[in-house]
């Protein structure tokens, strides 16, 4: 009897402990409903006032999320003195400067705030007053792109700005004086702007300081004034990068036996001028470095014209006297790579690619593999260099007859096959495979037309991978065909090549040059994604161009050029 007595103590004392001990409750729907605005100082399209602090009471307890970047404040005041707070049911914001006359302000605070229990956040908030005795009613709508987007398109942080005419700011230098954000659609309207003249710019603010860094992230400008009298929609933006920093040479010197150019950023386009190139004297170029190699010592300075260009259209011309002395630093060693992997229809075509220009080949020990014991060897007429000035690209071409049913094909050079300007050879033997593709794998054709722009164009096929399949360069046709196409998952892209040097510009602010567009097919329902099975005929695939940067090409007095 003692026993259960005790145990009817335990349990007691245990079943007291569980209810005195408190946990959140469990069960029940989940709280959806966002926080409700109650009361706002100053109110909502308030005239005639110039507000030190603005607080906005909510029905709930809130929080706020990251505010100084995700809340929109137009026209521009200096963010940095701005105080955000929330405390319990009330956001508190502490201006901390004094407001423009006459001047329409906009406080969006976008999904800045929201309640504690499940961060819902507060639905179209935002506050306009005036400190004039009228609101500003403007607006500017459109839309922005990308030339070039990820493989899902995403506008997070893309913002629309406009500065007035005369402001001795950009999108590059300041944040805009009337600014939106992008929806997720790419669509943005900018409300409440005063009458005026103004210049608009977009970018994709990843590091949120309001205006753009050319050197990192994607932009684009409008090249005319816009002057809002009236609401103006349908501009387009189509972002890009473009680093407009000019080429510079950094520095150059003597490297061992060679001679070494330093630039401050790539070139697109490197052109070096001498009696000798080619023949005494060669170069490679990599990066930001070219080297120049002399076939032997030489105690005088050699003249070099040097003609450097950027991919922004900067150019850099210079006179370089380089020396060749001699030297007992240990030359660099030569290194081979190929474009291994590479599938073809009828035609190896292999690329091989030196650190360094090539003196001779040893066509002796490069052959042609299709099975265990047979081969091809390689001759000299199946090899050409690109570049005679460089050296450092070879491309061996060959035909295979169809009488060789083998899938894959093998380049092979053994060491020592390689000789270059430095009297290095090859210490490692090279392998690259190359399969050759069945004709009944591949697809007969992908043809369309591209209407809305005028050529030439740059047409191309990217791969899943996002990789360069296939390109055609149409200098006056609007008509492509793509022949022999491997299956797969593609997207069509068009560069409209402006000046014709079969290359995408980006565009060139300080020398208020746009992009060139890039547009791309998009199927029926309105996805860029062609899919290509073998055996299979895509005719009449055609493509649209993409709206240019700026408003539709109609007489319209709200743009000024300039």
């Amino acid at each position: 009897m003692k026993k259960l007595r005790l145990l009817f103590y335990g349990l007691s004392i245990i079943l007291l402990a569980s209810c005195a001990k408190q946990s959140t409750p469990t069960g029940g729907p989940r709280d959806e409903d966002p926080p409700i605005l109650q009361q706002a100082n100053p109110t909502d399209q308030s005239l005639n006032t110039k507000p030190e602090t603005i607080t906005l009471t909510f029905d709930e307890y809130v929080k706020l999320e990251n505010p100084s970047k995700g809340i929109v404040i137009t026209p521009r005041i200096n963010k940095d003195e701005v105080e955000f707070t929330a405390l319990k049911n009330v956001v508190t914001v502490k201006l901390n400067q004094e407001l423009e006359d006459s001047t329409t302000y906009v406080f969006d605070f976008q999904k800045s705030v929201v309640d504690i229990s499940e961060e819902n956040p507060a639905e179209n908030l935002k506050i306009v007053f005036s400190t004039g005795n009228s609101i500003d009613s403007l607006s500017l709508s459109g839309k922005v792109n990308f030339y070039f987007p990820a493989s899902k398109t995403d506008f997070k942080d893309v913002l629309v700005g406009i500065y007035p005419v005369g402001d001795t700011t950009d999108v590059l230098t300041a944040q805009p004086y009337y600014l939106s954000q992008v929806d997720t659609a790419g669509n943005f309207t900018i409300t409440n702007i005063k009458n005026g003249k103004y210049m608009a710019y977009a970018w994709k603010d990843a590091n949120g300081t309001l205006k753009a860094e050319h050197k990192s992230e994607d932009y684009d400008f409008v090249l005319d004034t816009l002057h809002l009298n009236e609401n103006i929609p349908g501009l387009t933006f189509n972002l890009s990068k473009a680093d407009i920093t000019p080429i510079r040479i950094l520095r150059s010197a003597t490297f061992g036996q060679n001679y070494d150019i330093v630039l401050s950023r790539p070139a697109v386009s490197t052109k070096l001028e001498n009696e000798q190139l080619g023949n005494r004297y060669f170069y490679t170029s990599n990066d930001t470095r070219i080297r120049i190699y002399s076939d032997e010592a030489q105690s005088d300075s050699i003249p070099f014209q040097v003609t450097l260009s950027d991919s922004v259209g900067f150019s850099k011309d210079s006179l370089i006297w380089a020396k060749f002395p001699e030297s007992e630093r240990t030359p660099e060693k030569l290194t081979v790579s190929a474009n291994s992997g590479k599938n073809f229809f009828q035609n190896l075509e292999a690329e091989l690619k030196f650190n360094k220009p090539l003196k001779s080949v040893n066509t002796d020990s490069l052959y042609i593999a299709y099975d265990t014991a047979s081969v091809i060897p390689i001759t000299r007429e199946m090899m050409s260099l690109p570049d005679s000035s460089r050296r450092d690209i070879l491309h061996i071409r060959f035909s295979v007859p169809d009488s060789l049913s083998q899938e894959i094909f093998t380049v092979k050079a053994a060491d020592s096959t390689f000789t270059d300007v430095e009297n290095q050879i090859n210490e490692t033997s090279l392998t690259a495979n190359y399969r050759k593709l069945k004709r009944e794998g591949l697809a007969d054709e992908i043809s369309g037309a591209i209407t809305g722009a005028q050529p030439p164009f740059i047409v191309q096929l990217v791969n899943s991978k996002n990789e360069l399949a296939h390109e055609q360069f149409l200098d006056s046709s609007t008509t492509f065909s793509f022949k022999m196409v491997e299956p797969g998952t593609f997207k069509i892209r068009v560069i409209e090549d402006l000046n014709g040097n079969k290359r995408w510009d980006p565009s060139n602010f300080t020398e208020r040059r746009l992009a060139e567009r890039v547009f791309y097919f998009s199927n029926a329902e309105g996805q860029p994604n062609l899919v290509i099975r073998s055996g299979w005929s895509l005719q009449d695939q055609n493509i649209q161009a993409s709206p240019p940067t700026g408003l539709p090409k109609t007489e319209n007095s709200a743009v000024e050029k300039p």
